[in-house]
């Protein structure tokens, strides 16, 4: 079958996949809130502009559950798809089925985007690229000597905390619900951290030990629905200098809305998607992304009805 960009496909279209043009694709459950396709796309279509071979080039959205990934991407790689982005939940559960990896890959134990060979998928990990460059473009802090206080202990968390160590961070906190979790990360995370301070504490309880004026960021999912509530009560720790949500739809979450009255410097994750995506971009066509097409895209579908 062929789509339309925007539409939200399963398993099943995958099944039946028709395209006749090279395909990309965003997959994660939940998905829906993906501005991946809507970014790619503008950028495609700008870069089609001075190199004609792009024009065929398109990038889907599939709602994938986490049982079906094996399936999927052996799906994805039959129909020729050039290359994946990753997200919730799939992240680190990708990495057992790539062929091949970047060390940062190897280092967080998750990957975000993928390449199609020959032989199956290489993996490379963009989100600590996206995540440094959206801090120092929003909030104006750099990762090296901070302190950072990190939310959460999945994909999204490991590739952070791998830019944090690999920045030289002062030192890196890391807060969690589920302490087998944040175990075994911490435990990851250890061999990499040089003279970076590495410790982790339950996210219901923050510890007296919290540094002042940390970048905070939220690397959990919690904020992805309006009613949740944020991962951290910020009145619990001592105040921050910046807050980061990895999240970017909503745009304001219940963190943000917090550290809007609290006076605290603060900002949403889209800055960090579409820096992620700009080099995701860069790895499957080998061309400069057109950031501020990109970014220009993104607020478009975000004000979308």
């Amino acid at each position: 079958m062929s789509a339309v960009a925007e539409s939200i496909h399963t398993l099943a279209d995958l099944e039946a996949w028709s395209h006749p043009g090279t395909a990309l694709a965003v997959i994660g459950r939940p998905v829906a809130h993906s501005l991946s396709p809507a970014i790619h796309n503008a950028a495609l279509a700008d870069l089609a502009q001075a190199a004609p071979q792009f024009a065929p080039w398109r990038y889907f959205k599939f709602d994938i559950a986490p049982e079906e990934l094996p399936q999927a991407l052996a799906l994805f790689h039959r129909h020729n798809f050039h290359g994946l982005n990753l997200t919730v939940p799939h992240k680190s559960l990708a990495v057992e089925h790539l062929v091949a990896s970047d060390a940062l890959v190897r280092a967080a134990g998750a990957a975000n985007t993928l390449t199609r060979t020959e032989a199956g998928w290489r993996g490379a990990n963009t989100d600590g690229y996206g995540l440094a460059t959206a801090l120092r473009e929003e909030l104006g802090a750099e990762l090296a000597g901070a302190d950072v206080i990190l939310l959460g202990a999945g994909g999204a968390a490991r590739g952070a905390a791998i830019e944090c160590l690999r920045a030289r961070v002062a030192s890196l906190w890391i807060g969690n619900r589920t302490a087998a979790t944040l175990a075994t990360l911490l435990g990851d995370l250890q061999p990499l951290a040089g003279e970076s301070s590495v410790r982790g504490f339950d996210l219901n309880n923050p510890p007296p030990g919290l540094p002042a004026g940390a970048i905070v960021i939220n690397a959990t999912s919690l904020g992805l629905k309006p009613a949740d509530p944020a991962p951290l009560d910020l009145k619990k720790i001592p105040a921050p200098a910046r807050v980061y949500d990895m999240i970017y739809r909503p745009p304001q979450t219940t963190l943000l809305r917090q550290a809007a009255e609290l006076g605290l410097a603060h900002a949403n994750g889209l800055s960090m998607l579409i820096h992620q995506g700009a080099r995701s971009l860069e790895i499957w066509t080998g061309a400069t992304a057109p950031v501020s097409v990109m970014q220009a895209a993104a607020r478009a579908a975000l004000n979308a009805p």
